[in-house]
């Protein structure tokens, strides 16, 4: 709160040092001593110290009272001396109303040392913010400045040539934020209402708005029996107040603490009101401290921005940013902060407001103004605050509590498997979401399962479970920003409970190749999974594999007249499994075992199947086998003579079988037929007596049973 400038040359000398009186208030008596006197090292160090401001030493023309205000002369002081130990120095007077014309500064010295800080402004450009509000007796007073742990105070008010007068009652202040309670008071913590869940009703609830990560009073040791009254409430905030405290940039953040009590105390001690004037402070390191008391979640009456306490908020940045660059740690609590208040009564802090003044020096009182909803100070006074460097970062400030969520994406379910951009999962799913905005300007987080409302997580999570219905479903995730305003992603999700579906036990075929002790088979299934699809077949029997979910079929050999099973498992995408399994038994019909008719001449050598077959060339001969089985293979022999044979099943042509090989080759499997299900069937076959290789070498016939 900037003090207004002097167009003429400041006068450049003071006077000579003179006594001054020293009042330390402790609790409700007033201690006063002459200055002379270093203070009693036995004394409890009081929280108030305060120092007249005088005139009529030597050299000085006496004052001249006109109108109630100081006419002359140009320069009142508290000469160079001792004191208390204090932190925080500000300068008051008498009539809130009043301005000094001229500038006020001050001078500390540091505790325990003879080094004193040079002369330093104290700002003075806003009359009392409260606007009578906090009580009859409040004093105009400029702004506080932080100088660290002192124990030696001068100061100066100096005003130009022909300047206006200085107010009555002027008086330095110095506010000790460390000093024990005085007797008779006590520390009580702050009540804090807690924050109202965000909706009510018919489906899950929603969890309670979070309140920015804060100190609270309790936590900053505020002296609650100081403030006398209750606090008084207002309306929605309509607008949020940026404000600097103009106490100076030369604190470390483990100070911050204290320099809240210290604005607190001045606040109430000094310029009379019934709490700090601020609803929250923030320091160079981001740190959010509570400020005037009545619940941070509530529309709280300040004391801040003349003309427009009611019906708004005021976030005040810890330091002196005319110049000084603002920390990104303290423009991001500012847009949380700005967000969280704002955004509790649903309006965008990018948009406007339209407020009508309580009288300002900007705008009388009853005039409208449209305000951002987040504004500086200066926006409705005459001042500078909250700097020129803070407020030229209120864009951004503004950016950031107004967008929308950024870069929100689902990066998956837990228990699910992605596939084909879906994702399937049995029943449960753990919804994963990450996003760019930082959580602490986010509100809370809201899962709907296809457009219902399913279930919440507060603004930390990024994780949530749902159990879905079997079926296809749109998971979406909506990221609730700390402004209202929100982002919504989708991604499809299968449930699927249901195991794949087997439309029979395997079937088990005899392939052509070569017999010996064992023969070839394939052992085939039809499998299906309509929800989340096969992804996994895995055959255990005479030869155990693991395939791929599109696989059909596996081939295998089974030893002649042993008994095989083979059981097939399927697995879908989600890991619901289904099984089928058969058992065959491969059967040897030698050619002795057929019905013969015609002409057939048997070979015994032991490459044949058993040990012997018979060859036959006539075309009327045949043999003929009755079995009961689900699949049966011709066995013959091959050469570069064979002829072919005629086959027939249950009576029935099935086609014609060449022999001919290049190279002889013993007991092949070269025709076969497989059924859906065991039957009794016949299998007859017939030398064809193909011209110049007429002759046929048959070993028998084998049958799955």
């Amino acid at each position: 709160m900037r003090r207004n400038r002097l167009t003429a040359r400041l006068v450049a000398a003071l006077v000579a040092a003179t006594p001054a009186v020293a009042v330390a208030v402790t609790g409700g008596a007033v201690a006063v001593r002459h200055t002379g006197t270093a203070p009693a090292a036995t004394r409890p160090a009081p929280v108030l110290q305060t120092f007249a401001l005088t005139t009529g030493q030597a050299g000085v023309v006496p004052a001249v009272h006109v109108a109630g205000r100081v006419a002359a002369p140009r320069t009142v002081q508290v000469p160079q001396r001792a004191t208390e130990p204090f932190s925080l120095v500000g300068v008051t007077w008498t009539d809130p109303r009043a301005l000094p014309a001229g500038i006020i500064e001050v001078r500390a010295r540091k505790a325990g040392t003879q080094t004193w800080t040079p002369w330093q402004p104290l700002e003075t450009d806003n009359p009392d913010a409260s606007a009578g509000a906090d009580g009859p007796g409040a004093r105009g007073a400029s702004d506080p400045l932080w100088v660290g742990p002192s124990d030696g105070i001068a100061a100066r008010v100096t005003t130009a040539a022909g300047g206006g007068p200085l107010p009555d009652g002027l008086r330095v202040d110095l506010i000790n934020p460390d000093a024990p309670p005085e007797p008779g008071l006590r520390l009580v913590a702050a009540r804090r209402d807690a924050e109202p869940a965000a909706g009510k009703g018919k489906g899950p609830a929603l969890p309670p708005r979070p309140i920015p990560r804060l100190v609270s009073r309790a936590g900053w040791k505020a002296n609650e029996a100081l403030v006398k009254k209750p606090p008084e409430y207002t309306g929605p905030v309509q607008v949020v107040f940026v404000h600097h405290t103009a106490s100076g940039n030369g604190y470390h953040c483990g100070q911050s603490a204290s320099i809240v009590r210290g604005i607190v105390n001045f606040h109430i001690r000094s310029k009379k009101w019934n709490d700090v004037g601020y609803n929250f402070l923030v320091d160079k390191c981001g740190t959010i401290f509570e400020g005037r008391a009545g619940g941070v979640n509530r529309s709280v009456l300040g004391a801040h921005t003349l003309g427009f306490n009611e019906n708004a908020s005021a976030i005040a940045v810890i330091g002196d940013h005319r110049s000084a660059p603002v920390p990104a740690a303290a423009k991001a609590s500012v847009a949380q902060l700005a967000a969280y208040k704002l955004g509790a009564w649903g309006n965008a802090p990018l948009g406007k407001a339209r407020m009508v003044s309580g009288g300002s020096d900007r705008f009388g009182k009853g005039s409208p103004a449209v305000l951002n909803r987040i504004s500086a100070h200066r926006d409705t006074g005459r001042t500078e605050c909250p700097g020129n460097s803070l407020y030229g970062q209120l864009g951004w400030i503004r950016w950031v509590a107004g967008a929308a969520p950024s870069n929100l994406r689902v990066n998956g379910f837990r228990g699910a498997v992605a596939a084909g951009g879906r994702y399937f999962t049995r029943a449960w799913a753990g919804t994963m979401w990450s996003l760019g905005t930082p959580a602490r300007m986010m509100d809370r987080f809201e899962v709907y399962v296809d457009g219902r409302l399913t279930t919440a997580a507060v603004a930390g999570n990024r994780l949530s479970w749902l159990k879905l219905e079997p079926g296809t479903h749109t998971v979406s995730v909506r990221a609730v920003h700390l402004s209202g305003r929100y982002t919504t992603v989708a991604a499809q999700v299968v449930a699927d409970p249901v195991p794949p579906v087997f439309n029979g036990p395997p079937r088990v075929s005899l392939l052509p190749g070569t017999v010996g002790a064992a023969v070839p088979v394939r052992v085939g299934w039809t499998v299906a999974d309509t929800a989340s699809g096969v992804s996994a077949v895995r055959v255990a029997g005479a030869d155990t594999a693991g395939l791929s979910g599109t696989s059909r079929a596996l081939d295998a050999a089974v030893r002649i007249g042993a008994a095989a099973t083979w059981t097939v498992s399927a697995t879908d995408r989600v890991g619901n499994s289904g099984n089928a399994a058969v058992t065959r038994t491969p059967a040897v019909l030698t050619e002795a075992q057929a019905t013969r008719t015609g002409t057939w001449r048997t070979l015994d050598d032991p490459g044949h199947l058993g040990g012997a077959a018979v060859a036959g060339s006539a075309a009327g001969s045949s043999l003929t086998w009755r079995f009961t089985g689900s699949s049966a293979a011709l066995v013959a022999g091959r050469t570069m003579n064979s002829g072919r044979v005629r086959v027939y099943v249950d009576g029935e042509f099935q086609g014609v079988v060449d022999l001919r090989s290049p190279a002889a080759k013993h007991r092949q499997a070269v025709w076969t037929r497989t059924w859906s299900a065991t039957g009794e069937h016949t299998v007859r076959v017939q030398p064809e007596g193909t011209a110049g290789r007429q002759s046929v070498v048959l070993d028998g016939l084998i049958h799955l049973r």
